[in-house]
């Protein structure tokens, strides 16, 4: 960071001191606004490789992109990413400066003129991290010292911005934008392909692999809470050697299986039985109702039902049903597997298990276990 002070040269009128280039040395100088459209660098997606990007993710830097510049945007719900983002710029202002002083302030307890005095000069000119956290609940005099300081932005500071999202700020994140300011993203991580792919990265940066069955066996088990999968990868790499198999993830996460009716139905419509019926027990030991799994495999059933009766339509299909084509795709693969008659079967014990959940039985779970053991078992008859 200290290498860098001595670099400003003259910018256009009403230019904004800005970073020449993002990486463990931090060189400020005078840059314009942002760029107009045409000249816009391509977006990129904002998780990068650090495994959480997803395709509807606003543009911006992976957490392992986060560098030193005078101002740091780090935007978003993901709360181990946003931590993440900000370690990783502390971490790269201390390989330019191992004394460099970092303060961690509250916004939502801030007071006025806070933002000003840490990141003054000091008497040896230090350099210095200012961690302003918590935006998304921040007070109205953190907003006011934040843009004042974004206007006129010190030497020899980094100042790290992070926003847990929501429309608190707005007027700051407007202006942040406007400035073009090096902006990490930090969204959710939803769907079970962006977790999967989480834990292939996670588990490529210590330099190990797993079994595609590992993977996602332990996002079905920790999948829920981003932190505890990535707790996961750490324990399964310190804990086991070479290539991690779904037998380490069962015998230290096995316990934990989260399963929801699409993937129990999905396991029974594969004919996998014994991975139905553990995700179904799971999922009743922590209190879950049956009727919303009965619903899941009776939904399954249904789509094989309807794509099968257009079966050698092609692309057509998907329009006539209804359907994304994905969802037709997936549906043709399956069929692969299933007869009519074992189609027939199965949706004639998920109908009874449907009647006995709603009243007409005993034993409710029971009835949908028994419902998962024949559709697993039909299929393929």
């Amino acid at each position: 960071m200290t290498g860098g002070r001595g670099g400003a040269g003259a910018g256009p009128a009403g230019g904004v001191p800005w970073a020449r280039g993002v990486g463990a040395v931090w060189h400020p100088g005078p840059v314009p606004g942002p760029p107009s459209p045409s000249r816009r660098a391509p977006a990129r997606p904002s998780a990068g490789r650090g495994g959480a990007r997803g395709r509807g993710a606003p543009t911006g830097l992976s957490w392992e992109e986060a560098a030193p510049a005078p101002v740091v945007l780090v935007t978003g719900p993901e709360e181990l990413l946003a931590e993440r983002a900000v370690t990783q710029v502390v971490q790269r202002a201390r390989e330019s400066d191992p004394a460099v002083e970092v303060t961690r302030i509250d916004a939502d307890r801030y007071t006025a003129g806070q933002l000003s005095v840490v990141a003054s000069p000091s008497l040896f000119a230090e350099d210095k991290v200012v961690v302003l956290r918590g935006l998304e609940s921040a007070t109205d005099d953190a907003i006011t010292d934040a843009l004042a300081h974004l206007a006129a932005p010190p030497e020899a500071v980094v100042l790290v911005l992070v926003h847990g999202g929501g429309n608190r700020g707005k007027r700051l994140l407007d202006a942040l934008r406007a400035a073009g300011v090096p902006t990490v993203g930090c969204e959710r991580v939803k769907s079970p392909a962006d977790k999967e792919a989480f834990v292939q990265a996670e588990l490529r940066r210590a330099g190990r692999r797993a079994e595609r069955a590992a993977v996602a066996a332990l996002v079905d088990a920790l999948g829920s809470d981003l932190r505890e999968l990535a707790a996961g990868c750490a324990q399964l790499v310190a804990d086991t050697t070479g290539v991690i198999g779904v037998d380490a993830v069962h015998r230290y996460h096995g316990g934990r299986i989260e399963a929801s009716g699409f993937q129990v139905a999905d396991a029974a419509v594969a004919g996998e039985a014994g991975r139905a019926v553990a995700l179904l027990r799971h999922a009743m030991a922590t209190g879950l109702d049956p009727v919303p799994f009965v619903a899941a495999l009776a939904a399954r059933l249904r789509t094989l039902a309807r794509v099968g009766a257009l079966r050698g339509r092609g692309g057509s299909a998907a329009a006539e049903l209804g359907m994304a084509p994905w969802q037709v795709d997936r549906a043709l693969a399956d069929l692969r597997r299933w007869t009519p008659e074992g189609l027939a079967d199965a949706i004639t014990a998920v109908a009874q298990a449907d009647a006995e959940v709603k009243g007409e039985g005993r034993d409710r779970e029971f009835a949908v276990e028994r419902a998962v053991l024949r559709v697993a078992a039909s299929a393929g008859r």
